[in-house]
């Protein structure tokens, strides 16, 4: 009987305790799903669209390109013997780049002026016999036009003797190079021989609205800043304006720049022109910071709700630390200025006080 005493004592033990583990499981994945609800919800700052007084002074982005660039061709068939300038190398217009075989050119300058002195003794004999009927008209004719062909063959040597010498056509830096000593130029088969760009000015190339391009005289002053330049400003000149949009609406305009000494501007950088206009609008601004990607693809985090949602959005002017909104947002709608890092689509979030 005492046996069966201590069994139903150590049953009633064992479910007492399987009851208070399970019980204490519930509760601790109840706590779990609920830190984890609360972990979802991302910390950020919010911030509005605000109506204020922005100067009409404005900003466009663009890429740098040389004013000069060109791809150098043979003129002259035959073997390169050497070759003075590489590529990284700075030139100078004028100024030898490699030197092309010249005996055959060589050979036929000289032909070509044995033949036209030939010409000419020809001609004045013509033009002695003919005072004595010995010769006619037509044959002194005929050593004429030999002499002007003759002529004109040696203009041709000479040049091919001249084209040897290959010469820089422009002040710039070689940037790639398609030759070697030992190669053989083909003057009829187009060969490449070097690009050469000059980065002593550059162009930088923008877009701008309907509104801002009323706004702009060609001859105007900008101060320029290439992204990759740091803070360091430069002096632009308006050389050009669009005469008509484009399929967005907007309009080119060219900006040459002066470069420093040591070209620290790059063709295919990366600029932004700034240009002042005495004059105040009304404009949509937001914290600069609450942009996601780039100003060229702008986007937005817009929460409503507590869930927060990517949003494309049109900017206008951008200051130093405020970006006009153009379309997008809606006055009163909430935008996350700070802490963007952490979210994804439809995320929870709440906002820092």
């Amino acid at each position: 009987m005492k046996k069966l005493i201590y069994i139903l004592v150590a049953v009633l033990l064992i479910g007492a305790v399987a009851y208070t583990l399970n019980k204490n499981k519930k509760e601790m994945t109840e706590a779990a799903a609920v830190a984890e609800i609360k972990s979802e919800a991302i910390p950020v700052t919010l911030t509005e669209v605000q109506n204020a007084k922005l100067d009409k002074s404005f900003t466009a982005q663009g890429n740098f390109r040389p004013v000069q660039s060109l791809t150098l061709m043979a003129e002259v068939s035959g073997q390169i013997q050497r070759v003075y300038k590489r590529k990284g190398d700075k030139v100078r217009a004028g100024e030898v780049l490699i030197q092309v075989e010249d005996n055959t050119t060589s050979a036929n300058l000289a032909t070509a002026q044995a033949n036209y002195q030939k010409a000419q003794k020809d001609l004045e004999r013509m033009k002695n016999l003919v005072a004595g009927d010995a010769v006619t008209k037509r044959q002194v004719e005929d050593a004429q036009i030999n002499v002007n062909a003759t002529r004109a063959q040696l203009v041709a040597a000479r040049q091919n003797q001249s084209n040897a010498r290959v010469t820089a056509p422009i002040n710039g830096e070689i940037n790639e190079m398609y030759i070697e000593v030992g190669s053989y130029l083909n003057a009829n088969a187009s060969t490449k021989l070097y690009d050469i760009v000059n980065v002593d000015r550059l162009k930088l190339n923008v877009k701008v609205s309907e509104a801002e391009v009323l706004l702009i005289n060609r001859g105007q002053k900008v101060k320029v800043t290439a992204n990759a330049g740091g803070a360091q400003e430069y002096e632009g000149t308006v050389t050009a304006i669009g005469a008509a949009a484009d399929a967005s609406l907007k309009f080119d305009v060219e900006i040459e720049v002066k470069n420093t000494a040591n070209n620290n501007l790059r063709a295919g950088m990366y600029g932004t022109a700034f240009f002042p206009v005495n004059a105040q609008r009304d404009a949509l601004l937001l914290p600069r910071e609450a942009i996601v990607g780039s100003i060229q693809d702008p986007s937005v985090w817009v929460v409503n709700n507590n869930k927060a949602n990517l949003r494309k959005v049109k900017v206008g002017t951008v200051t130093q630390d405020q970006v006009e909104i153009l379309d997008g947002i809606q006055p009163g709608e909430k935008v996350v200025q700070s802490g963007q890092i952490n979210l994804r689509e439809g995320i929870q979030v709440t906002a820092l006080k």
